[in-house]
């Protein structure tokens, strides 16, 4: 078995195993290319942006499993895995990933809905008379 770099990337409720491999710039999620995977010309980017930044696009191959979340969420968490499996690969790019905010997981969730309310935050209406 070839020798990989490994990076886990979190967002929502998305989860990224990320493997990286020295390669061609193959990039493939849950065995499909990311292309197919991530149709949308946004989320392609997102999942290409920390390769773009450390000039790695094409020398490495990429394969993510991701489950869990909506696309949006595991687009993001993809980016994450692939800048951290980047770092553990060369340490020397932390300033570079850090600085453009790749390293760090967003915490933000979905807040959980309360009883006696109608979700996380809003009340039934309430009429005084």
């Amino acid at each position: 078995m070839m020798d990989f770099n490994y990076g886990t990337g979190k967002r929502k409720n998305a989860v990224a195993r990320t493997r990286i491999f020295q390669g061609t710039g193959t990039i493939l999620i849950n065995e499909r290319p990311y292309e197919e995977y991530f149709p949308r010309k946004t989320l392609q980017m997102i999942v290409q942006q920390a390769l773009k930044l450390t000039k790695t696009i094409d020398k490495l191959d990429i394969k993510v499993t991701v489950a869990g979340g909506g696309v949006a969420g595991q687009a993001q968490a993809v980016r994450h895995g692939i800048s951290r499996a980047l770092l553990s690969l060369d340490p020397e790019l932390r300033g570079t990933l850090k600085k453009a905010g790749f390293l760090t997981r967003d915490a933000r969730k979905k807040e959980r809905k309360k009883y006696g309310q109608k979700g996380a935050r809003a009340r039934f209406q309430y009429s005084k008379r």
